[in-house]
């Protein structure tokens, strides 16, 4: 495996599925590893340091979710997950354990390659922004390390949590569409659900301590997008 090319830990146990992609993702640059078992997944992430991860759900030895629970809790690597068409459960609590996209069976290699790349893109390191950190109310949020917190009290975000929280602190009581949000923070050429972004947006909420009903922070604008807004009496 080159040093220089990107790494793909490929979770799937299927010969049928693995064999053609792998040959797809090295014609496009792209080195893949097989793992076809949760625990020879776990494994390989730790010995090859993969660039991203291409996770099936369904595993003989246990579920994609726990594989992905594993890997968060000490990496951001990008995750894209495997799902059932037509299974929106399995693609919300993906995405909800911290993975970045997902792709659903059957697809082609080709959409493979757009979403990996599109996942790398958004992952990669953005130059470091000349203002400081945003307050707002008793929320902080510092593009710079990263770190967002309440009162103190660090929240513990995903990496798209994170960089929708940021997008909305910038234009604070303003309202973001959500064609930016998706644009932004996802990548110009989604062509994802936009219950992702709901998905995310219901974390944030719950990491901020909102009720849905009557949020303090970050409310909705019916029919265009959000606004967060620092609780009344705190600006």
């Amino acid at each position: 495996m080159r040093l220089d090319r990107k790494r793909v830990l490929l979770v799937e146990d299927e010969e049928s599925i693995t064999a053609p992609l792998r040959e797809a993702l090295a014609r496009e640059g792209l080195d893949a590893e097989v793992a076809r078992t949760a625990a020879e997944a776990l494994e390989l992430a730790g010995r090859i340091d993969p660039h991203i991860v291409l996770l099936d759900l369904m595993l003989p030895d246990g579920s994609g979710f726990d594989v992905c629970r594993e890997l968060r809790r000490t990496s951001s690597v990008p995750i894209i997950m495997v799902t059932a068409r037509g299974e929106e459960a399995d693609r919300v609590a993906g995405l909800e354990l911290g993975a970045d996209d997902y792709v659903t069976k059957p697809f082609s290699a080709r959409e493979v390659v757009a979403r990996i790349r599109a996942v790398l893109r958004r992952a990669e390191p953005r130059p470091a922004e000349a203002d400081g950190p945003i307050a707002i109310g008793e929320l902080r949020v510092d593009p710079g390390s990263r770190i967002a917190s309440v009162g103190g009290r660090t929240l513990e975000l995903s990496r798209k949590e994170f960089e929708v929280l940021e997008l909305l602190a910038r234009e604070a009581g303003r309202v973001v569409s959500r064609e930016r949000l998706l644009e932004e923070v996802w990548d110009t050429n989604w062509f994802g659900s936009t219950k992702t972004l709901d998905v995310h947006v219901s974390g944030l909420r719950r990491k901020l301590g909102d009720d849905p009903a009557a949020p303090r922070y970050l409310h909705t604008v019916r029919g265009v997008g959000f606004r967060l807004t620092a609780p009344e009496g705190d600006e």
